[in-house]
């Protein structure tokens, strides 16, 4: 699978800056995932889930705030209030 470039950045500094395989949020209009080649869009983001899956196959999972996602053809990046990652066990 493809990996694109991900930047997700607080107020308080970059939250996760590499290269990842999917991304998943809840947009305006509903959950949406981004993958290497999405055509080029922006929208909103709500609260509530968001699932990472980095370029090693680690998946990360967190609650996400409000927010900006924007995505084109070199780069994908999220403004959020707050990214808290889920412990891993």
């Amino acid at each position: 699978m493809n990996t694109f470039p991900l930047t997700i950045s607080s107020p308080d500094g970059d939250l996760y800056r590499g290269e990842a395989k999917m991304l998943i949020v809840r947009g305006t209009e509903g959950e949406l995932a981004v993958m290497a080649g999405h055509v080029p869009f922006v929208t909103g983001i709500v609260k509530g889930r968001c699932t990472l899956v980095t370029a090693e196959d680690e998946r990360k999972e967190g609650e996400i705030g409000n927010g900006l996602l924007t995505v084109d053809q070199k780069q994908t990046t999220v403004l959020t209030s707050l990214l808290q990652w889920n412990e891993q066990k």
